[in-house]
């Protein structure tokens, strides 16, 4: 069927069509009349997640999260919020509610589950579109009503995000309250057992002593050193003095060995010129060769006695560096010592400051998780409260009816299609072309519709088409 003639045939139709959209906007508006009244309560909610954490100072990482508005609309339509709300409007305490559950389900299952799955499918949140607003609406036929649970559902969301976060927390903070008294019991021994090594090995951490016996053992040292040369210059003397002992420096720096020496001299010299002139047997000649065999036993003596001087400064020499050099093996022992014992205690004093920093660092983890189980400000703030609703939000006259309109129009176009189609009727050219399949030898004029007093039962014939009384004949 083309265009033409479907409109061609509409026009013949017409009254079919629309009685046929009347009847579907008739029905329409009296079930609408005839439905009950809902009142929608709408509330709003808007969630800051760009503001840093008050206990921790950062923004927390699953705020930044898209998929965080999708996850806080789950909670809010979750059972939790649900059970909270009820409570809050003493709904489960209600017998009407009671006895329904017992209809609908014969007393199986929970009652609160059963409720909240019934309050569930009234409320209605969505976030809005690019912010991070979440409108809440409650529909049900008291205003009133939709209005209290609206807000009931918004305060309980809120006080369940505030339990959602401050739950981990006091969990945490009863896990870092049992760490800490460990750490303390663990600090207390390590500060004990410090101070029992101490007390024990006569040490302190942080005193002195090791630089006092490090300079100490620095001392001698040097007098070693010191000792070394003066007995090996003592040792080489002595040997000297043994060999030739007239030439030593300290004999002939002696002053009573130089006067010997001297006067030795001026005797021999003296004795020469009386023996050249009285004779080698001449009283005085004998006299003097026996003073002068007396100095020179007395200058050999002073001479060994000199000599011997410095025998007993090397014995004296070789006795000081071999007490020095006990000396020094045993300060350098106890500097060894002193150092082992030290880094021992070293070892114990870092193992009280680890005990001293594990046990800081779980204090003040305990501390702030205490802070954050005691918070009572969350980031969900009320943006709107819902009130009572003056205008009931279904059924929603004026869109029914328009639905309907443009429903009826579609029934009717349908319903005059098939009456057409069901009793087909030659209304122009194409028909008789196309249903009669015979050649169309003319077409006669629209005969003028004669005015009369009244309208015509009969309905004047527009098109006469010519050789249909012949096809039919046929």
């Amino acid at each position: 069927m083309t265009l033409n003639q479907f409109l061609v045939a509409l026009r013949a139709r017409w009254l079919t069509a629309l009685s046929v959209m009347l009847v579907v906007i008739a029905l329409v508006v009296a079930v609408s009349l005839q439905l009950p009244r809902q009142y929608t309560a709408g509330a709003a909610v808007v969630l800051d997640v760009k503001s840093p954490d008050p206990i921790a100072g950062v923004v927390l990482p699953g705020m930044s999260m898209s998929g965080y508005m999708a996850t806080q609309v789950d909670v809010l339509r979750s059972e939790r919020v649900a059970l909270a709300a009820i409570r809050e409007q003493r709904l489960d305490e209600r017998q009407p509610l009671r006895d329904q559950w017992q209809e609908d389900t014969g007393g199986r299952g929970e009652f609160n589950a059963w409720l909240s799955e019934r309050i569930l499918q009234r409320l209605e949140a969505k976030p809005a579109r690019d912010s991070n607003v979440i409108a809440v609406a409650y529909t049900s036929p008291d205003p009133a009503f939709s209005a209290a649970m609206a807000n009931a559902f918004v305060k309980a969301y809120i006080d369940t995000t505030l339990d959602l976060r401050t739950e981990p927390a006091k969990r945490y903070s009863s896990f870092f309250d049992d760490r800490a008294a460990q750490l303390r019991d663990s600090l207390e021994k390590a500060q004990a057992k410090l101070s029992a090594y101490q007390q024990q090995n006569g040490i302190v951490a942080s005193d002195e002593r090791l630089d006092v016996e490090n300079s100490r053992l620095s001392e001698l040292s040097t007098q070693l050193v010191m000792l070394q040369a003066l007995a090996e210059e003592s040792r080489s003397r002595n040997s000297e003095a043994g060999a030739n002992g007239d030439r030593l420096q300290e004999v002939l720096n002696n002053p009573m060995l130089a006067n010997l020496t001297t006067e030795l001299a001026r005797q021999e010299a003296t004795l020469s010129q009386l023996t050249s002139r009285l004779g080698d047997k001449h009283p005085q000649v004998e006299e003097l060769r026996a003073n002068i065999a007396q100095m020179r036993a007395r200058l050999a003596t002073d001479t060994r006695r000199v000599a011997g001087s410095l025998t007993v400064n090397n014995s004296v020499n070789q006795s000081r560096l071999v007490q020095v050099r006990a000396a020094l093996e045993e300060q350098r022992a106890k500097l060894l010592k002193l150092r082992g014992l030290r880094d021992e205690a070293q070892v114990l004093v870092r193992d009280v400051e680890n005990a001293q920093r594990a046990y800081d660092a779980v204090v003040a983890r305990a501390n702030q998780t205490g802070i954050e189980s005691e918070m009572t400000q969350t980031n969900v703030s009320v943006l709107k409260r819902a009130s009572p609703p003056v205008v009931p939000s279904s059924p929603r006259l004026l869109l029914n009816t328009a639905i309907a309109v443009a429903l009826g129009l579609l029934l009717g176009l349908g319903a005059a299609l098939a009456r057409e189609l069901a009793d087909k009727r030659l209304r122009s050219e194409d028909d008789v072309l196309g249903v009669l399949r015979q050649p169309l030898i003319g077409v006669l004029p629209v005969r003028a519709r004669v005015p009369l007093l009244g309208r015509s039962r009969a309905r004047l014939q527009r098109l006469r088409i010519l050789g249909a009384r012949s096809a039919l004949a046929r």
